[in-house]
């Protein structure tokens, strides 16, 4: 294969090894892995196809890898290198943030406004089934703020205290969430049908109770487990929409106002424990200050692609200003029901 990254045409070196490309830590104690060309010539999609074995290890032992100066690239590139490293990419279902396709199962990174910020979450953790890898590559910094902000889950984990810890996995987590065209995401693009049937085979295949309300408006409740093991390296981890979902983690005038506007029970989304109680306050104030401690950050640049294992490391995004263009690609289904399996599992 003769295409790379930049759109210009590189003869293949040959070697399997990893002395092709120089790595180091972006801090001194933690990841990501930053892993950049030693030599001229190197085709990063050959070299991923070859060395996949070793950007496994290492993605297993940092959580992520950030690979840097290979040039600009464009999305078919861009899925060329997901698919050396990973396979065939995933379509975006169950939504809970607003996207669109770019090329193939390649999208845009949340479309959110740049003066909100996202919270750190791991992508579909809400879900029955995840992507085990998440891919992102910029192609426009922003101008200001913009950076994709990680945090180590097995370190977040560690932080919490063994009250909090115990108490999730004893009752783990309840996400409820409604479904309408008047605010947040209507059912019909969450779950990329119009077809209220397929959407409650859907849910019952999951484990979701669903509920029809008036005006073509859906409820649905899911509980899910919020500590999981990693089922390659057997670590506890932190894995949950717990922190996302709840009405406080939003900004305090956009949660005010939908407080003062609507019951609880009709917010697009909130959490509780699995058994539907209420989660303290303290407890969430507890879980964000843990992402924020085990966090790191990194200002784009053109061309990087971030690779992250979904279950080691929760991802987010900061306030910006001026144009930003990240796209994003996931990999490698995995299932609930198989988080003590093999990481070859598929759902």
């Amino acid at each position: 294969m003769k295409t790379s990254l930049g759109g210009i045409a590189r003869k293949p070196i040959g070697a399997t090894d990893m002395t092709w490309l120089k790595s180091r830590l972006l801090h001194h104690d933690r990841g990501p892995l930053v892993m950049s060309p030693a030599v001229d010539g190197v085709d990063l999609v050959s070299w991923a196809q070859r060395n996949r074995d070793a950007i496994e290890s290492n993605l297993l032992k940092h959580g992520g890898l950030l690979f840097r100066g290979f040039g600009p690239g464009s999305a078919p590139e861009f899925e060329q290198f997901v698919k050396a490293v990973s396979g065939e990419l995933l379509d975006y279902h169950e939504r809970s943030s607003p996207r669109h396709q770019v090329h193939g199962r390649i999208y845009t990174s949340t479309d959110y406004p740049p003066h909100q910020s996202i919270f750190f979450h791991n992508e579909n953790s809400y879900q029955y089934a995840w992507p085990m890898k998440i891919f992102f590559m910029c192609q426009t910094p922003a101008l200001g703020g913009g950076e994709t902000p990680i945090a180590d889950t097995r370190a977040v984990l560690r932080l919490l205290s063994s009250a909090i810890v115990e108490r999730f996995t004893q009752r783990g987590c309840m996400y409820v969430r409604n479904f309408s065209e008047e605010l947040g995401l209507s059912w019909q693009s969450v779950f990329q049908t119009d077809d209220r049937a397929a959407v409650e085979s859907y849910c019952r295949s999951v484990g979701i109770t669903f509920e029809w309300l008036s005006g073509n408006r859906l409820r649905t409740r899911a509980v899910r487990p919020a500590v999981l093991k990693h089922p390659r390296t057997q670590e506890s981890v932190w894995f949950n929409h717990v922190a996302f979902f709840h009405l406080s983690t939003l900004d305090s005038s956009v949660a005010e106002g939908l407080r003062l506007t609507m019951p609880k029970d009709e917010l697009p989304n909130n959490t509780y424990y699995g058994d539907g109680s209420e989660i303290e306050a303290e407890v969430l104030d507890e879980v964000r200050h843990a992402y924020q401690q085990a966090s790191v950050s990194f200002a784009w640049e053109p061309g990087d692609i971030l690779l992250l294992d979904n279950m080691l490391m929760a991802h987010s995004r900061t306030r910006y200003s001026g144009p930003r263009k990240v796209l994003v690609g996931m990999t490698e289904p995995f299932c609930s029901d198989k988080r003590e399996g093999h990481a070859n599992d598929r759902c």
